[in-house]
């Protein structure tokens, strides 16, 4: 069966604290990069679909797996990446 693959970025919303970001910016900082001024972690989710599904049906899936299990929607923004 030939795959095709699919690329997912979950973030912090805006409006939540990253205190895993906070860290590796006061690290950065440290080690002398002052420049940043804000770093926030995320995930890359890489997901192997079958190719015969039509572009519209990958999109809703992808968003239904995410609402239900990849991303906790409460305090996570999703995106699927064009690749």
């Amino acid at each position: 069966m030939d795959q095709k693959t699919y690329r997912v970025s979950v973030r912090l919303k805006p409006s939540v604290l990253d205190p895993q970001g906070k860290t590796v910016a006061h690290a950065l900082h440290a080690l002398g990069f002052d420049e940043v001024q804000d770093v926030r972690i995320g995930k890359l989710i890489d997901l192997k679909l079958a190719a015969d599904l039509p572009d519209d049906e990958v999109r809703s899936r992808i968003e239904s797996m995410c609402q239900r299990l990849l991303a906790n929607p409460v305090i996570e923004d999703f995106h699927l990446l064009e690749h």
